[in-house]
């Protein structure tokens, strides 16, 4: 290819998600300020409500707290310029911000996988050495734990942004999507992107990776409930553990549908869109309501914080 190709980039991006709805785009941002306002509502309930109580300050509900943290963090990064852009038609992304975007939602997409994890081996631990369970799992332990993961995703996040920063968007500016998404942006490039394409191929092995371990984890743990005696703490377990398992359902759908849909040329654009938009809006807006309404311990405490504010109002 001549040089002279590589002799500008595009500082300027255009995020035209949705635009063959034409007059109706203007529509979805009804919807998507629903999700908006009922995530961020309740995450930050969630959260509250395990920082308060001291009873759930145990490893599993700080677990959760994480989880309806990125709940919290992940919209506020990728919603608002969304909502504009529905809204008042503004598309436009500087370069500089749509890598800071990128980054922001690959490392708290990582992160959702993570806090999967953490909740597998946390019900691992519990299950099969209940007695010794606070000796396994204790802060000094949960620490290298969570700080092993943490890097983890960072040098993943760092990495797959560093390999994108240098890249040369001299074929277009114009992206038919609502976010910095890493392929799509990848595609505007010039010049070789296999090492592109290969660190994002590297991304879904790590969450697939991640999501392996979880079900063999709990298949290990239903194994062992099912050869346990029945009783009430059978019971709880079993509960407990499908609470967890919904939520992974709920990720890892969500995710094979992203993943399916930019390899199937059939699929519409808008499809496209949508389905990568489910990936990181859907864990984020049903994982509060799953916890609050299945985890007995939030559940009481919600209920008791939101009549409190009730009766404060009058």
């Amino acid at each position: 290819m001549d040089d002279r190709t590589f002799n500008f980039s595009h500082k300027e991006i255009y995020l035209i998600g949705f635009t063959d709805l034409q007059e109706y785009r203007r529509y979805l941002f009804l919807p998507f300020f629903v999700i908006f306002a009922f995530t961020l509502s309740a995450n930050s309930i969630i959260m509250l409500v395990i920082v308060k109580e001291s009873k759930l300050h145990a490893p599993m509900y700080i677990l959760i707290w994480f989880a309806a943290a990125l709940g919290f963090i992940q919209p506020i990064c990728l919603l608002p310029r969304m909502l504009i852009s529905f809204l008042f038609g503004r598309n436009m992304i500087y370069r500089e911000e749509c890598l800071v975007q990128m980054f922001c939602l690959h490392m708290s997409g990582c992160f959702q996988s993570t806090v999967l994890v953490g909740m597998a081996v946390d019900r691992l631990f519990a299950i099969i050495f209940p007695l010794q369970y606070h000796d396994y799992v204790n802060l000094k332990s949960s620490l290298i734990f969570c700080l092993s993961l943490f890097f983890r995703n960072l040098l993943f996040a760092v990495s797959l942004v560093s390999l994108v920063g240098p890249l040369y968007f001299c074929k277009s500016n114009v992206i038919y999507h609502c976010v910095c998404e890493h392929t799509s942006v990848v595609n505007l490039a010039c010049g070789d992107v296999s090492k592109n394409y290969v660190a994002g191929i590297s991304g879904f092995a790590l969450a697939c990776s991640d999501c392996i371990f979880v079900v063999f984890s709990y298949i290990v743990i239903f194994v062992i409930i099912a050869r346990s005696p029945s009783g009430e703490s059978r019971q709880k377990a079993i509960y407990t553990c499908s609470t967890h398992l919904m939520v992974l359902v709920v990720a890892m759908t969500c995710v094979v549908i992203a993943f399916v849909g930019y390899r199937v040329p059939t699929i519409s654009k808008d499809l496209r869109v949508l389905g990568t938009l489910s990936y990181l809006l859907l864990p984020n807006c049903l994982n509060p309501v799953i916890y609050g309404i299945r985890t007995k311990e939030i559940r009481v405490q919600v209920v008791k914080y939101l009549y409190s504010k009730k009766v404060a109002s009058y």
